[in-house]
């Protein structure tokens, strides 16, 4: 295939200009004019979702030579990555100010992670995975690591970026047994077509090329026994990285498992869905788990994470329709639900203040009742109570579960969500029926972040009460 066509991957390139504009203009204006970055920054991520939206086409289209394709699901996960994208931006603004971070490196690096999210998102080649894949670690770890003057920041960062290389070399790893094993195969479609046609030789070089894929792939997302790295990310990183962590970033590794293990290794799904599996029980029950005993709400978000990708686990581990749209329409509602519940931390951090710790929310409703009504939407969306929309999302991995006939593993996952329910109800009393201790004022936040925080919370009661516009699009994404 000779096909070198620059068109799908427009809104890369234009990002990737606007990064070197943005980073020339960051180092020739004085500090007065840095808020023009903010302005780049979000000028950038909304021209590129126009760029997306104008190439968009019902028919897959491919650049460089079938590495790059830009298919319905990698079109409609960049376009929710730009919106959320822009959302975080806005979200993160007046705390980057107050923190007195390097306003035009945070910016910078952000849309780093974006462009590696968009190569992930949108990569057909083993290597080009794996390439987005480390420009978006690499923003990572420098977003986690930069207030250097934190002792816990630079400490997060270099556990993150030690246990990442280890995931990044297993990743590499197991790419080389898949290539090695069919015959010097890197085109994902082409790895597929191999095995099919070999009928699984040299299946035990491919099963263990696989054991390591899979190891990296978990490790990028959190599940355990691969976990340790993400509740000392969560509590040690500055409140505006966590925020990038613990959303957008999801999107692009939940794309990056359906390339890798659906379009490339689906022949071997029996094997990897076993793993999953195992792996998907042992994230529920220590994610649920050891969150109860959290006082640092940073790092309680961070073992619910945990918990929520051993669910997101269950829907590839399917490897059904039903399952993998209802994997990514859970992995889109907690995108939604996180970035609410990062907006109202956020908002409540001001100065050098931050609030981390589930205390500092002691009588919020008294002070502040939108944003206590908004975090209560949020918990009860992430504990899976009716209408909201975290609900739903759960409902549709339990019904593909069980519509395969795994009606144990659905089973223990309701227990499962049933404990976990405990310390999102806790963050709710502490709100509601707590006496405050400290009396929390607002950061300066603009009327145009408050009113996008307002709807993001609003969104989970309507994505809850009519789902399937939703459930409909993830569908479609997923069938093409």
């Amino acid at each position: 295939m000779n096909n070198i066509n620059v068109i799908p991957a427009l809104p890369e390139v234009f990002m990737a200009v606007m990064i070197v504009l943005i980073l020339l203009v960051d180092a020739f204006i004085s500090e007065k004019k840095k808020p023009i970055i903010t302005v780049l920054t979000l000028v950038t991520l909304v021209v590129a979702y126009i760029i997306q939206l104008l190439i968009f086409s019902k028919q897959s289209q491919f650049a460089f030579n079938g590495m790059f394709i830009l298919d319905m699901l990698a079109e409609g996960t960049k376009l929710f990555t730009y919106i959320v994208s822009i959302i975080i931006v806005l979200y993160v603004q007046q705390y980057i100010i107050d923190k007195k971070l390097q306003r035009g490196e945070f910016y910078l690096i952000f849309l780093f992670a974006v462009l590696g999210m968009d190569v992930m998102i949108s990569a057909n080649n083993m290597l080009v995975l794996y390439v987005g894949l480390e420009l978006l670690s690499l923003a990572l770890y420098a977003l986690v690591a930069l207030n250097r003057d934190n002792i816990k920041s630079v400490e997060a960062a270099m556990k993150f970026f030690i246990l990442g290389a280890l995931g990044s070399g297993l990743l590499l790893f197991g790419i080389s047994f898949i290539y090695g094993a069919t015959n010097g195969q890197l085109q994902l479609q082409d790895v597929f077509g191999f095995i099919y046609q070999t009928h699984g030789q040299n299946k035990s070089l491919l099963v263990f090329g696989l054991v390591f894929i899979v190891s990296g792939l978990v490790f990028k997302l959190g599940l355990v026994p691969f976990h340790m790295w993400i509740p000392d990310v969560y509590d040690g990183a500055p409140l505006a990285t966590t925020t990038i962590i613990g959303t957008v970033t999801k999107i692009a590794g939940i794309v990056f498992m359906i390339r890798f293990l659906i379009n490339g290794l689906v022949i071997l799904s029996h094997e990897w869905s076993v793993m999953l599996e195992l792996l998907a029980i042992l994230s529920l029950f220590l994610g649920n788990i050891v969150a109860i005993s959290q006082t640092n709400i940073k790092r309680m978000l961070g073992y619910s994470t945990i918990s929520h990708m051993g669910f997101i686990a269950l829907g590839l581990m399917t490897v059904s329709i039903d399952g993998i749209s209802a994997m990514l329409f859970y992995t889109f509602v907690y995108v939604i639900t996180a970035l609410a519940g990062f907006g109202v931390l956020t908002m409540l951090s001001h100065g050098s203040y931050e609030c981390e710790n589930i205390d500092d929310l002691k009588g919020l409703n008294r002070t502040h009742p939108l944003l206590a009504g908004i975090l209560l939407l949020v918990m009860f969306s992430m504990a899976g109570i009716p209408p909201l929309a975290g609900f739903y999302a759960k409902f549709k991995i339990l019904e593909a579960l069980m519509a395969l006939g795994f009606i144990k593993l659905a089973v223990y996952s309701v227990i499962m969500s049933l404990i976990g329910a405990f310390y999102y109800l806790k963050i709710v009393k502490v709100m509601y029926f707590d006496e405050n201790t400290i009396t929390l004022r607002l950061s300066d936040i603009n009327v145009v972040s408050r009113t996008v925080l307002t709807l993001n919370g609003i969104a989970l009661l309507v994505i809850g009460i009519i789902p399937s516009a939703m459930m409909s699009l993830c569908l479609n994404l997923i069938t093409g």
